[in-house]
């Protein structure tokens, strides 16, 4: 068995739960690249990355470069003695860095591939109504998530799970998966197979305009959308309250499917509940956020706030 010193590449909390089930199964980890401290917030204080915190609490070497091309950090990579390297929700890598190691460099990927390769495969499962989506190790090569599959589990989406519960689900199998790809790779017997070119689901990057919410659309595409966009980027709308137009944030809704004869965008609200009118029945918004006001149950929000009887969602 091929003793394996590894260098863990990530920076969300999805890659600190795979890198601490590699330190709990005490695999050889001698470094971790993350990406640099980023200000944030009002004061624009430093922020670390999840996986940062996590690996200097474990007293684990920690490489933040800002360019994976520059010789230094090259250097720096090498003198490390790395055999294999994994990424996790970390950022494309240059050639000269994923054919390093003797092992190679594998990828974990939150789908089953060839199936929602991009940035933001969690978010477009439920976004696009899939009942089961999983996780795929795979070796990289120069495109992006194109590279020889290792190892995939199949993970089951309810029809409730917002982003952030499949994130979570995802997390807990894609970490096992991982132990399972290094120890495979350990024994030498990885048998990859290879990827057809063609994706019949891409998962491209989410801006903000791609979170608007079109209310003209089926109630089954707005439920989704809403729910895996949950709880973040978070799914949006212009709400028309007559004396003035509000952007509120939408986090949590269920679906009233039933016949009405309102205007699709109509909100409707009583002292408990808030709303809004689309085809073939209403989404109830359950958890939304007012510009300037923290994320709320929509039932406290309207202790203190008023919507105008002819408000009408955009």
């Amino acid at each position: 068995m091929t003793d394996v010193r590894i260098v863990f590449m990530g920076t969300p909390d999805f890659a600190v739960g795979v890198l601490k089930n590699l330190i709990q199964h005490k695999f050889n980890v001698v470094g971790v690249i993350t990406s640099p401290d980023r200000p944030s917030g009002r004061g624009r204080k430093l922020n670390q990355s999840a996986v940062k915190k996590y690996a200097f609490d474990q007293g684990l070497k920690i490489l933040q470069p800002t360019n994976l091309k520059n010789d230094f950090f090259l250097n720096e990579l090498k003198e490390l003695n790395a055999n294999l390297q994994i990424v996790v929700a970390f950022r494309m890598l240059p050639k000269v860095v994923w054919q390093l190691p003797k092992l190679g460099t594998f990828n974990l990927h939150a789908s089953l591939l060839p199936e929602y390769r991009g940035a933001a495969p969690i978010n477009w499962a439920i976004i696009n109504g899939e009942t089961s989506t999983g996780v795929s190790t795979f070796f990289i090569d120069e495109k992006i998530d194109t590279g020889e599959i290792i190892l995939q589990d199949e993970v089951d989406i309810s029809e409730t799970d917002t982003a952030g519960d499949l994130h979570d689900k995802l997390m807990e199998v894609g970490s096992k998966l991982v132990v399972k790809t290094v120890k495979l790779i350990q024994k030498g017997k990885v048998k990859t197979v290879i990827q057809p070119e063609k994706e019949e689901k891409p998962a491209p990057k989410i801006y903000k305009e791609t979170c608007k919410i079109d209310w003209s659309q089926p109630i089954e595409a707005i439920y989704n959308k809403i729910r895996g966009l949950s709880p973040y980027p978070t799914a949006w709308t212009i709400i028309d309250n007559v004396n003035e137009i509000i952007e509120a944030k939408i986090y949590a809704a269920s679906k009233e499917i039933v016949k009405h004869n309102y205007k699709i965008g109509t909100v409707i609200t009583t002292k408990k509940e808030m709303k809004i009118a689309v085809k073939n029945g209403f989404i109830l918004i359950d958890q939304m956020q007012l510009p300037g006001k923290r994320k709320m149950n929509t039932r406290d929000l309207l202790n203190g706030f008023a919507f105008h009887t002819n408000a009408i969602a955009q």
